[in-house]
């Protein structure tokens, strides 16, 4: 039977450790697990635990860490996401799919046709949770290492700034993915709801990246990423 699967965000030694209010509540509350029952736990580093609950109550939450060990190993393929900002569902889809099929680094991107404007406060709250969304898709998926998510960035700055040995757009008039040679660091933009101009398409060209095309069939804006971030895989990475 598999064991319940849970983020701790400080590192794991061995001992015991007092769970965090969220984790406490869900095991309590949620799961009605009991003393005695087993968890896993990891630090988002690449290390895993194995834990045994010694009490649940409705204060706290305590484990003993009994057994540390290295987690699953991240995929030889450096993915940078570069995700074009959408609205409500559709990134938080992006988000987590992204983080199960294994991407390194995910950066929402504004461009010229995003419907969604943040302030500094609202970015930094967004920002904390797509960290969420990305710790619980790790937590199912059983993934070691947590993605980084950046804070949102304006194309321009992004196509500048990212550094790989692979960079990719995905356009509907262009090269099949196939054509291209095997990268180690790969930096893939994907546009939002109703895809990017053809001006940031001509500075994404101009900044290194290729134009690639998925099918003969345009993908939605929270669609394109797992198609890609499977496909990327399957040809370079750990699928």
């Amino acid at each position: 039977m598999r064991l319940s699967r849970f983020f701790i965000d400080t590192p794991l030694a061995s001992g015991e450790l007092a769970l965090p209010d969220a984790q406490a509540h869900y095991i309590a509350r949620v799961l009605r697990l009991s003393p005695g029952d087993r968890l896993q736990l990891f630090d988002g580093s690449g290390r895993e635990a194995l834990a045994t609950l010694i009490e649940v109550g409705k204060r706290q939450v305590r484990v003993s860490i009994e057994t540390l060990f290295d987690g699953q190993p991240e995929s030889p393929l450096a993915i940078h996401l570069g995700q074009g900002l959408s609205r409500g569902e559709r990134m938080d889809w992006a988000i987590q799919k992204a983080t199960e099929l294994g991407a390194r680094e995910i950066t929402p991107l504004l461009t010229e046709r995003c419907e969604v404007r943040l302030s500094d406060e609202r970015a930094d709250k967004r920002v904390a949770h797509w960290r969420q969304i990305a710790i619980s898709a790790a937590e199912q998926c059983g993934r070691s290492v947590l993605p980084v998510i950046h804070a949102p960035q304006p194309l321009d700055q992004w196509l500048q700034g990212a550094d790989a040995d692979l960079k990719l757009v995905l356009h509907p008039v262009a090269a099949p993915l196939t054509e291209h040679p095997a990268p180690a660091r790969l930096a893939l933009v994907i546009g939002p709801e109703g895809g990017l101009s053809e001006a940031e398409i001509s500075a994404a060209q101009q900044a290194g990246f290729q134009s690639v095309r998925l099918g003969p069939r345009v993908l939605r804006t929270e669609t394109a990423p797992v198609v890609a971030l499977s496909l990327l895989q399957y040809l370079w990475g750990d699928l």
